[in-house]
């Protein structure tokens, strides 16, 4: 396998990165950099971490880091993750910023634990922290209960100053969205799957709409739902095929069930990636009032929930 880190790889211009990622040759991983400036979404260090852990240090080659920016990868705990020698140093004396470092995630109990220390590292604010432990907590769960990896979710996040958003990635390496939905449902590729996974009341353990009271099938619905009213990026990528909202401006809000509705881009020739990969970016400036969120993406999923079952019965039944 080879991945690339580019001098720039955020949500909004992803894609070039996903296109040069190359899954080949499993048995080894190489890692190149650009040489003079690094700044990317901890998405693409949760997706490095993710191959990196697979093998042993010795299958692992990282080429020498010359980068100015390259302090960030040894402070979000790349090269610790990944068991390999990485030559920077880092000063105990400067400011650690407010990140959460790459952090593998296999057991419920973990994910409580990670969730209670989250915040504090983040330094956030009630009304931000709540949304936030939401997405978390789904985002990891999903894995845990759905990719069937070993490995569990790789996690990764930072706070930009700059722009007072947080962003978020995870990934995995487990069966992937395709052959998760498979078990209930037929998509026919990895991009009509992640269509599915996002719609409200869909889910790969069971047929029956609206789920089950153990699976709702709207996790990741809710999710996108909250980047949608604050006008941020989220994006889906597994297997072939990457959903990606994109960011709204002066647009009213409108919720949808089916996300090819939204303002999103999406591609199905990207290369292959075993597991799930999700990304999202969230505004401190325009996050609602969680309560008020939740009620209205509740009434959205109901109401997608209702005219399906409603499509249902109306088809005609031949005897």
């Amino acid at each position: 396998m080879k991945i690339h880190i580019p001098n720039s790889a955020f949500l909004g211009n992803i894609d070039p990165f996903l296109k040069n990622f190359n899954p080949k040759d499993s048995s080894h991983l190489i890692i190149t950099a650009n040489k003079k400036w690094i700044s990317v979404h901890p998405v693409v260090l949760s997706m490095i971490a993710s191959l990196g852990i697979m093998l042993e240090p010795s299958q692992i080659k990282c080429e020498k880091l010359t980068a100015t920016s390259k302090h960030y990868l040894e402070r979000m705990g790349l090269f610790k993750f990944l068991g390999v020698t990485s030559g920077i140093t880092i000063n105990k004396h400067e400011s650690a910023g407010r990140f959460i470092p790459l952090t593998q995630i296999k057991t419920s109990k973990e994910l409580t634990n990670f969730i209670d220390e989250m915040t504090p590292l983040l330094h956030l604010k009630p009304k931000h922290a709540e949304p936030l432990r939401y997405i978390m907590s789904e985002l990891v769960r999903n894995v845990l209960e759905h990719s069937l990896s070993k490995f569990g979710a790789i996690v990764s996040a930072q706070y930009h100053s700059k722009n007072n958003t947080i962003r978020i990635g995870i990934a995995d390496t487990g069966i992937g969205i395709w052959q998760s939905m498979n078990k209930s449902h037929s998509p026919k590729n990895d991009l009509e799957a992640i269509r599915l996974a996002l719609i409200p009341g869909i889910t790969g353990t069971t047929r029956k709409e609206g789920g089950t009271e153990f699976n709702a099938g709207a996790g990741l619905f809710f999710i996108k739902s909250i980047a949608t009213v604050n006008r941020d990026f989220f994006m889906l990528y597994s297997g072939e095929a990457m959903f990606k909202l994109l960011k709204r401006k002066g647009e009213r809000i409108q919720l949808h069930a089916d996300p090819f509705k939204d303002r999103c881009s999406s591609k199905k020739t990207l290369p292959f990636w075993q597991g799930t990969v999700v990304g999202i970016d969230i505004s401190l400036d325009t996050t609602q009032e969680f309560s008020m969120l939740l009620d209205l993406i509740s009434q959205t999923y109901k109401g997608a929930i209702k005219e399906r079952k409603k499509a249902k019965y109306k088809k005609p039944k031949f005897i």
